[in-house]
C-alpha cells in the first residue's frame, strides 16, 4: 500500500512547502485539493503549461506522484450541473497531462446524506464522465458520501460502471460514521470496485463529531487496512485531514508527520 496525504489539509503551505514535506515524510503521493487560495488545480501555477513538465519532472526524480486530483464537481445537486461537469471534464484533461490516473468527483458539497441528493442525475452525469474519460489513462472516481455512503446504495450505483474509467474513492470515515459499517461490510458491497481509500479519524463528543488525528479516535482504520491487504490491495492510502474547512484543527507539519509515522506502525503490523 502507498501513502499520501490531501493538500486540504495545509491551506497555508505552497507546492514547494507541500512537495518538500512529503519528500521528507516518505511519502508516495500528493493528493490535490487547493493549494494556497486557488482550489481549482488547472489554475495552480505548479500545474500550468509553463511549469507542468518541470513539476512532473521534480515528482518522477523524488520517486512520487499526483495519484488523485480531488475535484469539489458535485453531481446531484439540482439547477446548473453544467458548471460541475465543466470542472469535472478540466480535472480529466489535467490528470492525463500529469499521468495521474484518479479524479474525484462527489455528490453533494457534504459528506453526510442530505435532503435533495439527486441519484438519477448523479448516474447520468457520472456515466458521461466515464466516457468522457475512454482512453485518457485517468478514471473517474465517486466517493462514498452523501446518500452513497450507505454501500449497499453504491453497490447497486455501480453495477454496470466501466471499470476502465470508473470506481469507488472509499472514505472510510462517512460509512462508518453516517450509517454505522463496518470496513467488513463496506468492502463486501463495494470491494470489487475501491481504487483508493480516504482516511481521517474522529470521535463523537458530546454528541459532535471531533476530528481526531490517526490513533486517537474510534474509526477502524487498521481493520480497513486489514481487509484491503488481505485481498492484495496496491493503491494508495490517503490522508484527508479537514484544516481547510476547520482551522482549529492542529497544523499539518504536526499531522502530516504522525500520519507517516502511525502508518509505518500500521503496516508492520501487518506483516
Amino acid at each position: 500500500m502507498k501513502t499520501a496525504f490531501s493538500t486540504l489539509g495545509c491551506p497555508g503551505w505552497s507546492w514547494d512547502e507541500i512537495f518538500a514535506t512529503a519528500k521528507d515524510l516518505g511519502l508516495d503521493g500528493i493528493e490535490v485539493r487547493g493549494v494556497e487560495n486557488e482550489m481549482f488545480a488547472p489554475s495552480i501555477r505548479a500545474f500550468n503549461e509553463k511549469h507542468l513538465d518541470e513539476t512532473r519532472a521534480r515528482l518522477e526524480k523524488a520517486g512520487m506522484e499526483i495519484p488523485m486530483l480531488t475535484s469539489g464537481a458535485c453531481l446531484g445537486l439540482s439547477g446548473d450541473s453544467g458548471r460541475c461537469m465543466d470542472e469535472a471534464k478540466a480535472y480529466i484533461d489535467l490528470a492525463k497531462k500529469l499521468g495521474t490516473p484518479y479524479v474525484r468527483v462527489i455528490i453533494t458539497p457534504n459528506a453526510a446524506p442530505m435532503e435533495g441528493e439527486n441519484i438519477l442525475q448523479v448516474k447520468r452525469l457520472y456515466t458521461e464522465l466515464c466516457a468522457y474519460a475512454k482512453g485518457t489513462g485517468v478514471a473517474v472516481l465517486l466517493e462514498t458520501s452523501g446518500e452513497l455512503a450507505d454501500s449497499s446504495k453504491m453497490r447497486e450505483f455501480m453495477r454496470d460502471v466501466d471499470l476502465e474509467t470508473g470506481g469507488v474513492l472509499w472514505d472510510l470515515h462517512h460509512p462508518y460514521r453516517f450509517f454505522g459499517e463496518s470496513p467488513a461490510k463496506t468492502w463486501e458491497n463495494i470491494g470489487e470496485w475501491v481504487r483508493y481509500l480516504h482516511v481521517k479519524d474522529s470521535a463523537m463528543q458530546d454528541g459532535k463529531l471531533v476530528y481526531r488525528m490517526m490513533g486517537y479516535g474510534d474509526v477502524p482504520v487498521f481493520d480497513a487496512l486489514k481487509i484491503l491487504s488481505d485481498h492484495g490491495y496496491q493503491g494508495y492510502v490517503s490522508l484527508e485531514w479537514l484544516k481547510r474547512w476547520c482551522p482549529d484543527l492542529q497544523e499539518p507539519g504536526i499531522v502530516f508527520a504522525h500520519y507517516a509515522s502511525y502508518m509505518g506502525y500500521l503496516k508492520n503490523q501487518l506483516k
